[in-house]
């Protein structure tokens, strides 16, 4: 992992991004939110195709066949994405209120969000026995007070930290895988990197790399994984950047 190459990539992305027609950009990001949404509720279970989940969300038509559940949970997906946005657009820094509005925000119309679990779980297949009582209130504290004082890292680590350290604790009964990864996506865009969507095919594999911090404490997996990502998304906008480059050129 090459994490200098992502950064420079990084600071040539915001140095140009304004050559990228507004046009471009508002299409590249468009479909960023279906692919991400699509992935992110498949990796929990979801069974909405990717066209399905565009449907749904860009033209508001229910899938037959489909449960409540499942469309809520793409369209709960969306608020809470765009809530994010508006929260960075703000200056806001992540901390627990916000966690909490995404998290309330992904559970609306399934269960009340926002609220911390009373009750032990247990994740199927994984070495870590998440905590709970006490303990999980005294590891959420101190997720928050860990978020604020890690201004030494950049987008990349705090995002994989995030969203590995906040799923660990698992601190809600349901949906911290969806508000894990959004969660991460808040530190990149905050810290001027692009969001990131994890694939449902490579869903082992980051079950795999999560596994090893929760057990471990061993982030380097995690952490490639996040800065792979990134430095195709930003590969992605700066082939824009200079094809459009390209093209004022010919003119």
């Amino acid at each position: 992992m090459d994490l200098s190459r992502v950064l420079e990539k990084q600071k040539k992305y915001e140095e140009t991004k304004g050559d990228i027609p507004e046009a471009t950009m508002t299409s590249l990001e468009k479909s960023f939110e279906v692919e991400y949404t699509h992935n992110s509720t498949a990796i929990e279970g979801n069974t909405l195709s990717l066209m399905e989940t565009k449907v749904v969300l860009e033209d508001g038509i229910a899938i037959g066949g489909k449960s409540l559940r499942e469309i809520y949970e793409v369209v709960n997906h969306k608020k809470a994405y765009r809530y994010a946005k508006e929260c960075i657009q703000k200056g806001i820094e992540l901390g627990e209120t916000i966690v909490k509005d995404i998290h309330a925000l992904l559970m609306e119309n399934i269960l009340i969000g926002g609220i911390y679990r009373r009750e032990e779980v247990f994740i199927s297949g994984a070495s870590h026995t998440p905590p709970a009582g006490n303990e999980l209130y005294a590891q959420i504290k101190n997720f928050y007070y860990e978020l604020a004082q890690k201004k030494d890292l950049n987008g990349i680590e705090l995002a994989a930290w995030t969203h590995a350290e906040f799923v660990r604790i698992h601190p809600f009964l349901d949906g911290n895988g969806r508000t894990s990864r959004l969660l991460a996506n808040y530190q990149l865009m905050d810290n001027g990197f692009l969001p990131v969507s994890i694939a449902k095919e490579d869903r082992l594999a980051y079950y795999q790399a999560l596994d090893r911090y929760a057990a471990h404490g061993e982030l380097e997996d995690f952490l490639s994984m996040i800065a792979d990502l990134e430095e195709k998304q930003l590969d992605k906008y700066l082939e824009r950047e200079s094809g459009n480059n390209r093209g004022g050129k010919g003119k």
